[in-house]
């Protein structure tokens, strides 16, 4: 018997290390659990704006989708007014409004002179004349070579494309 109240004796400051640790692990497991718990619903917050923000787009996208449909599916005769204003556009999409502006005026008044034509666009005599010839090479105009200076007109297939676009502007 004195055996054993020796051993337990012993025992008893281990039981109560034990019995410590015990609580001090139990209130940090605790501590952490809440603070777990409280970091996931933060998350689970934030999952619920992502999901309204993917919800929002992909509404918005079925829309667009939708708008894409309709604008493939068109009548042939406004597929055909596109593909011709895709191609003025590509066209001229190489020029500056300078050159633009000469095509313009020679098409609303006709055939007209390097020189007249450098009035109008306030260009010196040199870059009018390089102008001309770029217009001229690149088959915008044609010009009456007969005499100098040489009479530029607009080529026929470019003011139809001219004319159907201010047709459509206005």
């Amino acid at each position: 018997m004195k055996k054993i109240d020796n051993v337990e004796k012993r025992i008893k400051p281990f039981e109560e290390q034990i019995s410590l640790i015990t609580q001090k692990t139990s209130q940090t497991f605790s501590q952490n659990n809440t603070s777990i718990l409280s970091g996931l619903t933060g998350l689970e917050l934030k999952i619920k704006d992502i999901e309204a923000t993917q919800e929002t787009l992909r509404i918005k996208i079925v829309g667009f989708e939708d708008q894409i449909q309709k604008n493939t599916v068109a009548p042939p005769e406004i597929r055909n007014d596109l593909a011709i204003t895709l191609k003025r556009d590509k066209t001229m999409a190489a020029l500056t409004d300078t050159e633009i502006a000469v095509l313009e005026m020679l098409s609303k008044e006709g055939a007209k002179t390097a020189p007249e034509i450098k009035e109008r666009v306030h260009l010196s005599r040199e870059h009018t004349a390089r102008l001309m010839k770029k217009l001229y090479e690149e088959g915008y105009l044609e010009r009456e070579a007969g005499k100098i200076p040489f009479k530029y007109t607009i080529k026929k297939e470019m003011e139809n494309l001219m004319q159907k676009a201010e047709s459509r502007q206005s």
